[in-house]
C-alpha cells in the first residue's frame, strides 16, 4: 500500500471559521431512507458518523417544506419530528469531531402530483420537464407544473428562512443552498425554464432575484460565513440541452452576486454528474471560480490525484466526492493508504433499510 497520508489534500485546513480535518467534502447524496413523513430512521446517524473523518459532510438534499418534495422517502426539515431526527445525526457526527452542513432543497417542477395529494408541482413557468420521475408507485411521466403567482414567491423565501432556523435548532454547523440540477432555484435562473414577465423573470437581474432573496434569507439566520451554495452550470437534467441561451453570462453574473454577499463557498458540479467533466456551452469553470471571493469546492469524478493536481494549480480549495463514500465509510484512510475501494451495487443507492447503507465495514 502506498503512503499518501502526507498529501496536501488530506491535511487539516480552515474553511472560514471552521477547522476541517482535510480538504475532502462528502457530497450530498440522496439515499431515500426517510419515512413518508420525511423523518430519518435512527441508523442514519450511524451512516453519517461513520463518515465523519472527512473534512466536511454535506447532507443529502432536504426538503424545506411539504411543497418542496419531489421524490419519495426524502427527508425534511419543517416538522418537529424531522428536526429531532436530524439532531440525532448532528450529535453523532460531532461525537466523532466531524463537521456537517444541511443541504436545503425545493424541487420545483421536478416533482409529481402524487407527492402533493393530487395538486400540481410549482415552478417559475408552466413548462413540463422531459422524462419521468420515481414516485410511490414507480416511474411516472412528469406533468406540466403550475406557475407560481408573484405573491407566492416571498412565501417560499420564508420557507427557506424557517428551514435554515430549524437546521440551527438541529445542531448543524451550517447550511448549503441547493441551486443545482434544475431544481427550483435553477429553474428561476435559466431562461429556458423561466418565461415570467413579472419582477422574477425576463432580464437576467430579474431571473436571479428569487435565488438571491433565498440566499439572503438564509444568511440572515446563519451569517454568510456558515452558508454555501451548490451550482451546476452545464447540467443536462432533466434531459434538455442547452438550458440557457448564454450559460456563461448567466452563471458569471450569479457567481459574482453570490460573491458580493460574502458566502462561505460555492460548490460547483464541473460537468455532468456521473457522465463527463466537459466544459460545454462556453462555460469556463476556472473563470467562474475567479469571480468568487470565498472558497471553491470542486465536484465531479475527483480522485486524490486529480484533487492534488487541481490544488497545486490553485484551481480549487476543497474537493467533494460522492459515490465512493457509499461503500467506504473510511474513505479518507483508504485514499491515504492507497487501499482498494469497495463498490456499492446500485440496488443499495436509493431506498431500502440499513443494509447497504450503514453496515459497510471499515478496513481492519
Amino acid at each position: 500500500m502506498s503512503d499518501r497520508f502526507a498529501s496536501p489534500v488530506l491535511q487539516p485546513v480552515k474553511l472560514g471559521g471552521l477547522q476541517l480535518k482535510n480538504r475532502i467534502v462528502m457530497a450530498p447524496m440522496t439515499r431515500s431512507r426517510a419515512d413518508d413523513a420525511g423523518v430519518q430512521p435512527d441508523y442514519v446517524a450511524d451512516y453519517y458518523a461513520q463518515r465523519a473523518s472527512t473534512g466536511l459532510i454535506v447532507t443529502e438534499a432536504t426538503n424545506i417544506s411539504a411543497q418542496a418534495r419531489g421524490y419519495t422517502r426524502t427527508p425534511g426539515i419543517w416538522t418537529e419530528a424531522q428536526i429531532a431526527a436530524w439532531k440525532r445525526v448532528t450529535e453523532a457526527v460531532h461525537r466523532q469531531d466531524g463537521k456537517i452542513f444541511l443541504q436545503l432543497w425545493h424541487t420545483g417542477r421536478m416533482s409529481h402530483p402524487d407527492m402533493h395529494d393530487g395538486s400540481l408541482p410549482v415552478a417559475p413557468s408552466a413548462i413540463k420537464p422531459h422524462g419521468q420521475i420515481r414516485v410511490h408507485e414507480g416511474m411516472k411521466d412528469f406533468v406540466t407544473p403550475r406557475a407560481l403567482e408573484t405573491d407566492e414567491i416571498p412565501l417560499i423565501v420564508e420557507d427557506y428562512r424557517r428551514a435554515a432556523e430549524n437546521a440551527k435548532v438541529a445542531g448543524f454547523d451550517g447550511v448549503e443552498v441547493h441551486s443545482a440540477n434544475n431544481y427550483l432555484l435553477e429553474q428561476f435562473v435559466r431562461d429556458s425554464t423561466n418565461l415570467r414577465t413579472d419582477r422574477y423573470g425576463g432580464s437576467l437581474e430579474n431571473r436571479l432575484r428569487f435565488p438571491l432573496e433565498v440566499v439572503k434569507a438564509v444568511i440572515d439566520v446563519w451569517g454568510a460565513d456558515r452558508v454555501g451554495i451548490r451550482i451546476s452550470p452545464v447540467t443536462t437534467t432533466p434531459g434538455e440541452t442547452p438550458l440557457d441561451s448564454n450559460t456563461m453570462a448567466t452563471f458569471g453574473a450569479y457567481v459574482a452576486a453570490l460573491s458580493d454577499l460574502g458566502l462561505l463557498y460555492i460548490h460547483e458540479i464541473e460537468g455532468v454528474t456521473q457522465l463527463s467533466r466537459e466544459e460545454v456551452n462556453g462555460v469556463n469553470f476556472a473563470e467562474l471560480r475567479q469571480r468568487f471571493s470565498g472558497a471553491y469546492i470542486a465536484n465531479n469524478q475527483y480522485t486524490l490525484d486529480l484533487a492534488e493536481q487541481t490544488l497545486a494549480a490553485g484551481d480549487a480549495d476543497l474537493f467533494s466526492i460522492g459515490r465512493p463514500f457509499i461503500a467506504n465509510p473510511d474513505l479518507i484512510y483508504r485514499l491515504a493508504s492507497g487501499a482498494p475501494l469497495a463498490e456499492a451495487p446500485k440496488a443499495y443507492w436509493y431506498g431500502g433499510d440499513a443494509t447497504g447503507y450503514s453496515d459497510w465495514p471499515a478496513m481492519g
